[in-house]
Order: C-alpha cells, then structure tokens, then sequence
C-alpha cells in the first residue's frame, strides 16, 4: 500500500494542535477559559473542553460571521421582520440558526463571567433575551418556543448577577442591590405570564438571586468587621467585649 504524505504545512498545523491540547490541559472540574491573541493579533476568548478548545470572537457574533452582513442573525431576523410586506414567520432554518446562535452566545456568556468582565456578560445575556422576546412573537411552533422559554429564568439569572456585578464595580452597593430587584421583578413577571406564579417564591433561580443579594448586602455593610468580632468574643464567652461591640454595631446601623 502507498503511504499518503501530508504536506509539511498540514504537519506542522498538527504538530502545533497537539501541543497547544497538551499545553492546556483539560480540567473537568472547572471552567477552562482564556482570552488570548488569534491571527493579525486580535483578541479572543479560548474555552478548553474534554475534545479540544473553542475560539470565540470577542466583538460581534462569536464565530465572526456576519449574517447577511449584519452583526447577528438576531440583527438579520429584525431587518427581515421591518422589510416584510406580510406577516413575517420563520422558516426551518432560520429555527437551526437561531438555535445555533443561542448556543454560541452562552459560551461566550459563561466565558465573561469566569473572566469577571461582567459588563459584557450582561450585554451577551442581553442579546440572548433579545432573541427569545423576537421568537416568541414570530414563531408558530409552540412546542419549540417553550423548549426556549424554559430557559430564560437561567438567562436572566446570569444577567442579573453579571449587571448587579457591573454596578457594584462602578457605581456602588445601592445600583448592584437595584439590579437585583429589577431581575428578580423580570422574573416574577415570567411566571405571572405563564400563570405559574404559585411557583415563583420556591424556585431555585429566585432563590439564589436572594441569596446574592443577602450576601452584598452582607459583605459590603460597614459593621461586618465588627460583626465577625462579636462572633468571635461570644465564642471565647468575652462577653464584656461583646457588649460593647453590640453597642458599636446598633450605632454605625443607625448613622451609616
């Protein structure tokens, strides 16, 4: 038999593949995500999974292609909706892109978020919502609008976290504990629209993003220092420290 010999170039493209896979290896226990330099030196974001690694491309689509020369199919569907002389509906492929879409803008939301570049996490959960509000107005699939819909509480869930994140950073506790409750009103108004909203104080989602919202409230109050000291002196029965401190807390509580 003849032995087929790949070009060098093919080679060395091999060659560079197998090290790059064994000098990042993957990691099943964590999210794997880098952002580094691609061609002509541009930035990406690289996420490492059990069979290789994903580019992503950090302006515009992540896969970089520009549907009918717009920024996104989303953007190509809008542009199709405004210039349609009848109704506008969707075809079997435009429900494949979308659907590709939707999956290519959730790895590069998780990337963000691992990254703690929260600003442009929220603007990718934003583009995602953006995309099921236009599916649910145009598609005449039930069936495959709710498989969509049943993920937009994780949607907003990762929004409200990234945008409250955002907020803290910038603008302080107040803006971070308001996005919060905006979230958490956007969710309680998904139930009410399915009329489900016996459900809404038990779910998981809505339940975490209370907990978030204790836990900023917490970290960023000005007597958790002197909180974990009172802590500390009931536990070793210091209870004339522990008064005072108790008395501390009750005054910066009443002049933050």
């Amino acid at each position: 038999m003849r032995m087929t010999h790949l070009p060098d170039r093919r080679r060395n493209m091999d060659n560079q593949l197998d090290s790059m896979l064994s000098d990042w290896p993957f990691d099943p226990d964590r999210l794997n995500v880098r952002e580094t330099t691609g061609l002509g030196g541009r930035p990406v974001l690289q996420m490492r999974i059990d069979l290789g690694i994903l580019q992503l491309e950090i302006d515009g689509r992540p896969d970089g292609e520009r549907p009918s020369g717009k920024a996104s199919f989303y953007d190509s569907l809008v542009d199709r909706a405004e210039k349609s002389a009848t109704d506008f509906a969707l075809s079997d492929d435009d429900y494949r892109e979308i659907d590709r879409e939707f999956v290519q803008y959730y790895h590069r939301r998780i990337c963000w978020l691992k990254l703690q570049r929260y600003e442009l996490a929220a603007m990718d959960a934003d583009h995602t919502l953006l995309l099921m509000d236009f599916c649910r107005r145009h598609s005449d699939d039930e069936h495959w609008t709710m498989t969509h819909e049943q993920y937009r509480p994780f949607v907003l869930f990762h929004r409200t976290q990234a945008a409250a994140m955002a907020e803290l950073e910038s603008d302080g506790l107040d803006s971070a504990l308001a996005e919060i409750d905006h979230g958490l009103l956007r969710l309680q108004e998904f139930f009410a629209a399915l009329e489900i909203e016996d459900q809404y104080e038990e779910d998981l989602i809505v339940i975490r993003l209370r907990e978030f919202r204790d836990a900023l409230r917490e970290q960023n109050d000005n007597t958790f220092g002197l909180r974990e000291a009172l802590k500390s002196a009931i536990a070793t029965e210091q209870f004339e420290r522990a008064a005072e401190l108790r008395d501390e807390i009750q005054r910066k509580r009443a002049n933050p």
